[in-house]
């Protein structure tokens, strides 16, 4: 002992440093076993799980983290979207803090008004008149009350679709056209009064029928599935989507020659906003719905970019745009991670004439035909 303090005299410097090196290892040891103590021992409510680092970071936009890459590979520079502008440090501070964005009030209110929240969905297009107003709601009524026993008016049979310009040869089923909710109908076509627009007959599968017999006279093979799946889920106890996943993982297996994959909805907005009248001929409008809850939903929304962007040139007005979904109160996927080409596709609202949807149906196989054509002429040059 006195030895080391006769050399601490000799050395005041070096002993001061190595007092101040102990205090500091000491005192990190302790900042570390607290630190330890505490995550270990919180409740489950305070734990920091992978998830919550995820739900965390999850409210900065997901374009933004280019901005990240580009720090280490200069390439990521020529990656960003037009108009995406660095976002300031207030901003996602703000964000990150609240989970609240300043663009989207639905982030705000959603907490405070029932149902909001379920508004999960992005505009990645806006057509016409399109905001987060008056977007595609998921709701389902009581299976009860889908299964009612109806009548059904107003159901004459109607036109054929125009013969194909080209006349091409069929030689495979290359599109699978399906309906996850095969019971939605169309008001028009029910007796006046009724309060839900469902019918086990007529319903979006005779769009489906239209649609999958207007792309076999593009030359475009198409198979049109009639699975009663509002029955099915009832009587298997599952989810709509959980019955038409099994329909179409069934299909895909049957045929591996399935390119393209449409599931066809019926919107429940009001007329006004599901109608377009163009060159003197009224159409029920269409938007296509991504759902971004699997990580290659890239490939999805670029058909439903490009599909939209076709019937923007050709059909001014008729698609309402392009919306991504995820998130509580939706199932966010609707099978398109089986399938990179596969889309849902509202056709019309509850207070479309069948009339006007088949229109539709005749222009989404018109401008889908060109893309299908295109594509396969592209393939086959490769």
């Amino acid at each position: 002992m006195g030895s080391i303090r006769k050399f601490g005299k000799k050395h005041p410097n070096i002993f001061k440093k190595w007092s101040v090196w102990i205090a500091g290892a000491v005192a990190v040891l302790l900042i570390l076993f607290i630190g330890i103590g505490l995550l270990t021992g919180a409740k489950s409510t305070y734990k920091l799980y992978s998830s919550t680092i995820q739900n965390f970071t999850t409210q900065i936009e997901g374009s933004s983290f280019l901005y990240l890459f580009e720090m280490e590979n200069r390439l990521f520079a020529n990656a960003h979207p037009d108009g995406l502008k660095l976002p300031g440090l207030s901003a996602v501070s703000f964000q990150l803090l609240t989970s609240v964005k300043p663009h989207d009030l639905r982030t705000l209110l959603g907490r405070e008004i029932p149902g909001l929240s379920a508004y999960n969905s992005e505009i990645v297009i806006a057509g016409e008149g399109t905001n987060y107003t008056n977007l595609p709601f998921e709701s389902q009524p009581p299976l009860d009350v889908v299964l009612e026993d109806r009548d059904a008016v107003d159901t004459e049979d109607t036109p054929s679709p125009p013969q194909e310009r080209e006349g091409r040869d069929i030689t495979e089923d290359s599109v699978f056209i399906y309906h996850t909710h095969n019971r939605e109908s169309y008001f028009p076509h029910l007796p006046e009064g009724t309060k839900d627009a469902y019918h086990d007959e007529v319903n979006i599968t005779k769009v489906g029928d239209r649609l999958g017999e207007a792309l076999r006279k593009h030359g475009i093979g198409a198979n049109v599935d009639h699975t009663d799946i509002t029955t099915s889920a009832l009587e298997k106890e599952l989810d709509y989507y959980d019955v038409s996943r099994g329909v179409v993982q069934e299909a895909m297996a049957s045929n591996d020659r399935i390119k393209y994959i449409f599931d066809l909805h019926r919107d429940n907005v009001p007329r006004d906003i599901t109608t377009k009248e163009i060159d003197g001929k009224t159409y029920a409008r269409t938007i296509f719905v991504v759902g971004a809850k699997h990580p290659d939903y890239e490939k999805n929304l670029k058909i439903a970019t490009d599909l939209h962007k076709m019937l923007e040139e050709k059909y001014p007005g008729l698609s309402r745009g392009v919306l991504t979904k995820q998130g509580t109160g939706v199932d966010g996927k609707y099978n398109q991670d089986l399938l990179g080409n596969a889309l849902l596709i509202e056709f019309g609202g509850v207070h479309n004439h069948l009339d006007e949807v088949y229109l539709t149906a005749d222009v989404i196989a018109e401008v889908f035909s060109d893309y299908y054509w295109q594509a396969e002429e592209v393939s086959s040059e490769e």
